[in-house]
């Protein structure tokens, strides 16, 4: 597989297009919080609502409109597994972070990468509550709201500022207890990795398989802001893959990353016998 050779036009061109048109989704996803919506459960348990399917509809049609021989991989969308065969592909959460919105807490967002050769290019995670647009693409940087952002220098895990479940470090089953950390959480990946990204928090982590949409535009907005995201084995994470999940996320600035890879990486693989 080869790489992406960004072409800065063409780049911003797509981030262009992706920015504006998640920025238009914005004021269904405003005026729906805090409303009474139709919700349900999955296959499986999570929840989705009616304005899950509203905002996946809205970003289809307009993204596809533009792009048409670009591949689409959505959580509220069947695979089409033609795909795979796009030199790129929208990866796509409308709602990440669908139980904060349902329990009308304002962490969750709309989330929308861009992938080529397996690397995320270009990526947008927008919370219309808290009035945040991060955006980022291939070379070119991260933002927050048109200004320059950068991840964390914290070279210690002595005080960090994680974003986790508290009940991730407690568990006994770690080799050594970990170090004494300021532990937060927020209710969507994207919008965790995105306030890493911002220096708001230094780290973060998620182990098990992991869906590509709940972190394609995260991993962008992380690299960009000069920091690291890979598994937990500190392999490069792929994207648009016929499996479209990964094994697990460790995201954080590039001094404090090697730190939780060092005890993280004990971790047994989700795709193991009888784990995936």
């Amino acid at each position: 597989m080869t790489s992406p050779s960004p072409d800065s036009e063409a780049a911003r061109a797509d981030l262009a297009l992706i920015r504006e048109t998640v920025f238009a989704c914005g004021p269904m996803l405003r005026d729906a919080f805090g409303a009474k919506v139709k919700m349900w459960s999955k296959p499986g348990g999570s929840p989705v609502t009616e304005i899950d399917l509203a905002l996946d509809d809205l970003l289809r049609t307009r993204l596809m409109a533009a792009r048409p021989d670009y591949g689409w991989l959505s959580e509220e969308s069947p695979d089409d597994r033609s795909r795979l065969a796009c030199n790129r592909t929208f990866i796509v959460d409308p709602l990440d972070g669908t139980a904060s919105f349902i329990k009308g807490k304002p962490e969750f967002g709309i989330a929308v990468a861009l992938a080529e050769a397996g690397t995320v290019i270009a990526g947008v995670m927008y919370n219309p509550i808290t009035e945040e647009l991060f955006d980022a693409s291939y070379g070119n940087g991260a933002r927050l709201n048109g200004a320059p952002i950068r991840t964390s220098s914290a070279a210690s895990l002595e005080q960090a500022r994680i974003l986790a479940p508290k009940t991730f470090f407690s568990s006994r089953t770690w080799p050594s207890p970990w170090p004494a950390m300021h532990i937060d959480q927020r209710g969507a990946l994207t919008y965790r990795l995105a306030l890493v990204a911002a220096g708001k928090f230094d780290g973060t982590a998620s182990l098990g398989l992991k869906n590509e949409w709940d972190i394609a535009a995260g991993a962008i907005l992380i690299s960009e802001a000069g920091g690291r995201a890979t598994d937990p084995w500190n392999e490069k994470l792929r994207f648009n893959q016929p499996d479209p999940r990964v094994p697990g996320l460790v995201a954080a600035g590039a001094k404090l990353h090697p730190l939780l890879i060092e005890r993280l990486r004990v971790t047994p693989h989700p795709r193991a016998e009888g784990m995936a």
